[in-house]
């Protein structure tokens, strides 16, 4: 889309062929001098270590979930324990040339690579600095209960401990555990030492790695981002879209160059050649060698190679050298790392789907009897030497099992406080350091200038406007967007077709004149991208605005949005804030797969606040409201207002910042015979229904507009069906499963000795959308709340009904499924 790269047909029409290069398998060549004066006696004697503390830990907790007790400790551990025996090379190697500022991402076998990460972080950190980050990490819980049992005096050696203690007792679901025990075995992730959340779903940890590698790049942070994923995670699609997304060409045609280039992204596929019981390798994969993954991602290949993870020194070998390519902005680069895992998908996994033969010659193969070989071999240490080094382990493992197992020294978190880790709730002014990047000054853009300049007298978009300031829905979110821009130097927003096109419905329209590229770009049609980026940008700190065009769209990002964006604050034990804002457009006239309004799954979902403005006054302070805050809002805005102008509040939107206050429906029409209470554009059908009882009835309703979904304050409503004793609700989304049947249960339990009726619910056909000559049948109007009033309610004298609003029309409905 933009200008300045025309695409020329005599370019590229012109005949030809591509050669797509050749991708290295297993290059490294060993050579025991050099790999000594490279990594050093001590280097390579503690890579070894690190390898032997990851095998005794994953034995450990292979003898408690198998058989109950390891060295004399008894445990029941009831929960998941995925197992990388066999993968500890990969796991070592990958993490040898990282720092703390470095960040990896994981899976839910990630053990081994949280214990590498933390051990290299320890390792490349100076001692006087250790202190301070084990005290101010959660509130020194962990370092507590280590300093209970731990006899090191040296920072580093107490921070080995601090490591064991804090991922055994995460595993465990203690308080004390890195994540208070809510993040668990699949979850555990320490962001001090940069490892990063690790992630049960498979690949899931690829989209919301490459937003965190977008954050280093976009705020100018150093190190890179490691996203360690399994081979089966090579069939799911939000893995392919995060390689996509990670390879844009606009980082270096259209980008500002002294950002750095491509965000700094590793996709290191840890290919132990299994996905639970499927085989990848001839099996349930065509690609022969995963690498060749990485062939037309971009011209470069992604840098893409196969790595010997039996080998240590192979695979931090090339970690290093694309770490290098990585920080001059030439990525994203891909890691094919051989390894195996020995143990079986979990401990309950018989490994039925594979020879024993097999796995044999695997065992033959450990990497850790090979590395110790090795050592040996060249006069690094003795055969005393490692027999130490194992024994140190298990004596760290034993002090660390004691403390983890004991409930009366490692509590678990009470049940009612996991309520209060859904949500931050907190306000940022600004989520980064320095002055916002714009290219014009904001005061001067046009479209801001001609708001400034319209008058409420005359027409707004053609139709009839009342007096204040002419402002649409589209106009206020515009308004909204460029303010938080002006303060928050993190912010971004992207999405599909928002820069130059200014949004599908023109929201963004004016903000590209202002904006430089990396604060307002167009992503590829990758929905789970585009909300998995946005959630690794905004655990990592920054403010993300991504946009769904359409509501129906959701479904392609629906693990982002409800597995992802929903949960990392609780999973997290409350270490992350997720100040993001999704914005969704709920769609009419376009049909069966464009027009639907899905806020009740969003309402469904724990974790996610829920907003949804019918007036372009709360579209702006509502969005100023998500914008201002640190958690993740799923932003509904329906198409049918974008172009409508305010007509409740007299003065119009006002021109400043203003916020509406969090939860609070809003009423729109006070009445005392029956309250009406609508979700999203329904509000308009609602207030014509009113207008209608008033005008042909003499019955006066009360109206609320909800706004919010979640959080919501029902104390007005309830206050309202008290007073009327009868309550209607409307919105647009499909009546079955509707949020509007809890808000009756709600209302029903609260209100029940007020009610002289029983709560009605009028929602939309379970149905496809028809075609947009159609909508009248499918989507609620004014006759169908009247209707709905004289069926359930009370009767309307005179009134005959248009269509069928009763209990016994839904119950036939019921009956035969729509």
């Amino acid at each position: 889309m933009p200008k300045s790269l025309p695409i020329l047909p005599a370019q590229v029409r012109k005949p030809g062929s591509l050669e797509l290069g050749r991708i290295a398998l297993n290059a490294y060549q060993s050579d025991p001098a050099a790999e000594a004066e490279r990594f050093g006696r001590n280097g390579l004697v503690r890579m070894y270590r690190d390898m032997v503390f990851i095998r005794e830990f994953e034995t450990m907790l292979q003898r408690i979930k198998v058989q109950g007790n390891y060295e004399g400790i008894s445990y029941d551990h009831k929960g998941p324990c995925h197992l990388s025996i066999g993968q500890e090379a990969a796991a070592v190697g990958m993490a040898w040339p990282l720092g703390a500022e470095d960040m990896v991402f994981g899976s839910h076998r990630s053990h081994g690579e949280i214990l590498a990460k933390c051990f290299s972080a320890i390792a490349k950190l100076p001692e006087g600095k250790i202190p301070a980050m084990l005290e101010n990490y959660g509130g020194g819980r962990t370092l507590r209960a280590v300093e209970r049992y731990s006899r090191a005096a040296a920072p580093s050696e107490l921070a080995l401990d601090y490591v064991l203690y804090g991922t055994l007792a995460e595993i465990f679901g203690r308080d004390a555990g890195f994540n208070r025990g809510m993040g668990g075995s699949m979850h555990a992730f320490f962001p001090p030492f940069g490892v990063m959340p690790n992630n049960a779903i498979v690949g899931g940890s690829a989209d919301i790695a490459a937003g965190a590698a977008l954050h280093k790049r976009v705020n100018r942070k150093g190190g890179v981002v490691i996203a360690n994923i399994g081979d089966a995670s090579a069939g799911c699609g939000p893995v392919w879209e995060a390689m996509v997304f990670s390879a844009m060409d606009q980082y270096r045609t259209l980008w500002n160059p002294a950002l750095g280039g491509s965000p700094p992204i590793l996709f290191n596929f840890m290919n132990n050649f299994y996905g639970m019981g499927g085989q990848t390798f001839g099996e349930t994969m065509g690609f022969g060698v995963l690498a060749r993954m990485g062939a037309g991602v971009n011209p470069e290949n992604m840098h893409a190679e196969r790595v010997d993870g039996y080998h240590p020194l192979a695979v931090a070998d090339a970690v290093e050298r694309k770490l290098k390519l990585l920080l001059e902005g030439r990525g994203p680069a891909l890691l094919d790392t051989v390894t195996y895992r020995i143990s079986g998908h979990s401990p309950s996994d018989a490994s039925s789907y594979r020879d024993r033969h097999e796995v044999e010659r695997w065992q033959q193969a450990d990497s850790i009897l090979a590395f110790g070989s090795y050592l040996i071999a060249n006069g690094h240490c003795s055969p005393v030497d490692l027999e130490a080094i194992r024994a140190g382990a298990v004596a760290r493992l034993i002090g660390a099992l004691e403390h983890a197992a004991s409930l009366e020294i490692s509590p678990r978190i009470p049940g009612e406080a996991i309520g209060g880790l859904m949500f931050s709730r907190g306000r940022a002014e600004r989520t980064g350091d320095g002055i916002p990047d714009v290219t014009v000054v904001p005061d001067m853009n046009p479209r801001l200038i001609s708001l400034r300049e319209k008058s409420r007298s005359g027409l707004a978009d053609g139709k009839p406007a009342p007096k204040g300031r002419s402002v649409t829905y589209a106009d206020a979110l515009f308004e909204a967007m460029l303010h938080r821009f002006r303060e928050d130097p993190a912010m971004i927003a992207y999405g599909e077709e928002n820069r130059d096109w200014g949004g599908a419905f023109s929201v963004y329209r004016g903000l590209t004149e202002c904006l430089p590229y990396h604060r307002l770009f167009n992503a590829p049609i990758s929905e789970g991208a585009i909300a998995g980026t946005a959630v690794g940008y905004a655990l990592c700190g920054g403010r993300a605005v991504a946009e769904i065009m359409y509501c129906d769209f959701l479904g392609r990002a629906g693990d982002e949005v409800f597995n992802q964006m929903a949960k990392w604050q609780a999973m997290s034990g409350g270490a992350l804030r997720m100040p993001l804002v999704l914005r969704v457009s709920v769609g009419s006239k376009y049909g069966a797969q464009h027009s639907q309004d899905w806020s009740s799954l969003a309402a469904h979902i724990p974790g996610l606040q829920v907003m949804f403005p019918a007036t372009p006054y709360d579209a702006k302070g509502m969005l100023n409201l998500a914008l201002r805050g640190t958690d993740p809002v799923v932003f509904f805005e329906s198409q049918r207002l974008y172009s409508d102008a305010e007509i409740f509040v007299p003065e119009g939107v006002p021109e400043g910042y203003y916020e509406v206050e969090m939860g609070m429906p809003a009423l729109r029409r006070v009445g005392s015979d029956v309250t009406i209470v609508t979700i999203g554009s329904t509000l308009f059908r609602a207030m014509e229904a009113a207008e209608e009882l008033a005008a042909a009835h003499g019955i006066s309703a009360e109206v609320f507009d909800l706004r919010f979904v979640n959080p919501l304050d029902l104390g007005p409503v309830l206050e309202s069906a008290r007073k009327t004793g009868a309550v209607l609700l409307a919105s647009d989304a499909c009546e079955r499963g509707s949020f509007l049947h809890t808000l009756a249960g709600r209302i029903s339990q609260a209100a029940f000795h007020h009610l002289d009726a029983p709560v009605t619910v009028v929602g939309a056909r379970n149905w496809i959308t028809p075609p947009a000559e159609m909508e009248d049948c499918f989507f609620p109007r004014k006759e169908w709340i009247l209707d709905a009033f004289h069926e359930n309610i009370r009767r309307l004298p005179g009134h005959v009904p248009s269509t069928r609003q009763s209990v016994a029309d839904f119950l036939e409905r019921d009956r035969i499924g729509v």
